[in-house]
């Protein structure tokens, strides 16, 4: 594990307090993702507690896609890591998994009970649609800082349309579409940005 970043402990700029703080704040953030936490995660971290900056978020975000392993359980060790070290990794980690886990349980034993009743089937329909909204309008909400990239704008959304075109249309699975758009985009940076 690595230490805290020099502008990530400046006094001015918030982070957590503790490794509690970094628990309760991740469990917050759990309870309120349906199929999923990312538009919520970057509200939190980048716009509420400015954990983390629009730039930074965009980039761990990033590497959590690659890592194998749940994409916000990544980020939530890598905040977690920023912050406290392996203490902090844990308390993230473990805030995004203690008491979810619990409410799964119990929501598992209670769609047991009515699986057969098509209201319930209706709604959790209703859900997956809600949560597909929620990943679009943060991917929007991401595409400014694009701007920003050494690859250009351009060529920026070009490789969102490309693997935007590759998973729903070609229905190329994401892990394949991350090792070759994602691997030439990589090099292209690295060539761009290095020595």
């Amino acid at each position: 594990m690595h230490p805290a970043p020099t502008d990530a402990a400046a006094p001015d700029r918030p982070q957590p307090r503790s490794t509690r703080d970094l628990f309760v704040s991740f469990t917050w953030l759990a309870l309120q993702g349906f199929g999923g936490v990312l538009a919520i995660v970057q509200r939190e971290m980048v716009e509420k507690k400015r954990w983390l900056t629009a730039d930074e978020f965009l980039e761990d975000w990033a590497v959590a896609q690659v890592l194998p392993g749940p994409n916000v359980i990544n980020l939530a060790l890598m905040i977690g890591d920023r912050y406290f070290g392996l203490r902090g990794a844990v308390a993230a980690v473990a805030g995004m998994l203690t008491v979810p886990l619990v409410v799964i349980l119990a929501l598992a034993v209670l769609y047991a009970h009515y699986a057969g009743n098509p209201q319930v089937a209706g709604a959790l329909r209703g859900m997956g649609a809600v949560a597909g909204g929620l990943i679009a309008a943060t991917g929007i909400k991401l595409i400014p800082a694009l701007r920003r990239h050494p690859l250009g704008f351009g060529a920026c959304l070009g490789f969102v349309a490309l693997v935007f075109a590759a998973i729903a249309f070609a229905r190329i699975p994401l892990g394949w579409v991350l090792l070759a758009v994602g691997g030439v985009a990589c090099v292209w940076t690295w060539r761009k940005i290095g020595p």
